[in-house]
């Protein structure tokens, strides 16, 4: 006799903000320890993050990660390999049960965004993955523990490619940029930076909130 799949306890929903990127183009400084609006693009993430979930962690490697988040749990990739995938993996699999995870170069997400992925995780879901305006948004979605091991085959495969994961997860419940939008603008929302010349404009769109 099958049972339902049980629903995700929303009280054991955690955050994971992962700092990826060698930061070439920030002349070595880590663009998610830049200031968007007087305010560290890493300290907006967070304060987004710890109004819809109980505990958030920081996914870096850096020698002086500890220091950026003062009582925050700081995980490290424990293998060689590098990119968004393997902190997409260290966050997953570090948390043990449901995880926001969200990259540390997004000044504009909003606490909404992460309580409307809660809110749409059903029974059984392995991921909540919401749509951008180029399409899925990987690196600020809700996944599950039974992620790892599809993470782990892409691993193996060396297919680091995130649009390549999202396609492999069954059961992953899409959130549509219509449900987005009524929170604010998509593009807005997931806009991060990359460049110095995405800082100025960040810096721009935040004057004019």
């Amino acid at each position: 006799m099958s049972h339902p799949a049980p629903a995700i306890d929303r009280d054991r929903v955690s955050g994971a903000i992962v700092a990826g990127g060698q930061n070439t183009r920030f002349a070595g400084k880590p663009k998610g320890l830049c200031a968007v609006g007087g305010v560290r693009i890493i300290d907006r993430v967070r304060t987004a993050l710890e109004s819809a979930v109980h505990r958030v962690a920081l996914v870096a490697n850096a020698p002086d990660a500890d220091s950026w988040l003062p009582g925050i749990r700081v995980l490290r990739d424990r293998g060689p390999e590098r990119g968004s995938l393997v902190g997409l993996r260290t966050a997953v699999a570090g948390a043990g049960h449901p995880v926001i995870v969200v990259a540390w170069d997004m000044p504009f997400v909003p606490s909404e965004l992460f309580s409307l992925l809660i809110s749409r995780a059903e029974p059984g879901a392995t991921a909540v993955i919401p749509e951008g305006p180029s399409g899925p948004e990987p690196m600020c979605a809700l996944y599950t523990p039974a992620c790892v091991s599809a993470i782990d085959s892409a691993l193996e495969r060396r297919d680091l490619r995130l649009s390549s994961l999202v396609s492999q997860l069954r059961d992953a419940v899409r959130v549509g940029t219509s449900e987005i939008s009524v929170l604010g603008d998509p593009r807005r929302l997931f806009f991060n930076v990359n460049t110095p010349a995405d800082l100025e404009v960040a810096e721009r769109m935040a004057r004019a909130e």
